[in-house]
């Protein structure tokens, strides 16, 4: 199976970014599935119908979240009655939505999504090492195959979550950071891992932010203003392939489209 993941689509500039180039990347790629994690897809927080719409009209099929999920106030009926998105696991219980799901891809295999968020300098949830035990516990029933988008600000604790799920799930990709790493590698055990995938965002910007208000923000140590940068943007992903049988993952490979580098 080959699994494409976006990093963090950031507004307008995101959106757009998906839009204009994701379908040639599903025709020179041919990703069985593809995610994206969509937080900060409705004007750089959260989500909404018609922000995420034509994200999958332009061929996303699974959208995870993060920290903003629940930001745009027309977003938490979408989050609870749209089954392809996926928001994160460790919420507390009866928050809207699904912390995982099992879906079908082009080669006739079965994808299990987890999404979690790390506590480490974000909201104090539930333990996401042992919200990803129960929610593996139910996804092998169905299939060997998870992608888990754990979505944290500290690289320790997505490299300790890796580590710890090494061999059994697929793939562990870290998002929200809005930065690429280059530490993509498959673990001894067979699950591929990166720190950061980056994001879908305004390549002249500051996490997608115009860098003018974060250096205000911290010149003066005023309130962030944090308003989506213009202009165009990167396109950061990364491909994996997994074993349909085993669920290890054979190779990860960084995805990038820069519209600055000729």
């Amino acid at each position: 199976m080959k699994i494409l993941m976006l990093g963090d689509i950031v507004g307008k500039p995101g959106r757009h970014a998906v839009s204009e180039h994701l379908p040639g990347l599903l025709d020179e790629l041919g990703p069985d599935i593809t995610i994206a994690n969509a937080e900060n897809a409705a004007g750089g927080s959260g989500i909404t119908p018609d922000t995420a719409l034509p994200l999958f009209d332009a061929g996303v099929d699974v959208m995870t979240l993060g920290n903003h999920a629940f930001t745009q106030r027309d977003g938490e009926k979408f989050i609870d009655s749209e089954p392809r998105v996926i928001r994160p696991a460790n919420y507390p219980t009866g928050v809207p939505g699904r912390g995982y799901g099992v879906f079908d891809t082009r080669n006739g295999s079965k994808l299990g999504v987890v999404n979690l968020l790390g506590r480490t300098f974000m909201l104090p949830l539930d333990n996401p090492f042992s919200v990803a035990d129960a929610a593996l516990s139910e996804i092998n029933k169905a299939t060997p195959l998870v992608l888990v988008d754990f979505h944290a600000e500290a690289t320790s604790e997505k490299g300790a979550f890796a580590w710890n799920f090494d061999g059994r799930v697929s793939a562990v990709v870290g998002t929200h950071t809005h930065v690429p790493t280059c530490d993509e590698r498959v673990l001894p055990k067979g699950t591929a891992f990166i720190t950061d995938v980056g994001m879908v965002g305004p390549r002249d910007s500051i996490l997608g932010v115009k860098p003018e208000l974060v250096i205000e923000h911290f010149r003066r140590q005023l309130k962030l203003r944090a308003e989506v940068a213009h202009g165009p943007a990167v396109l950061n992903a990364v491909m994996i392939e997994v074993d349909d049988q085993s669920g290890h993952a054979s190779s990860i490979k960084r995805v990038t489209i820069d519209p600055g580098v000729g």
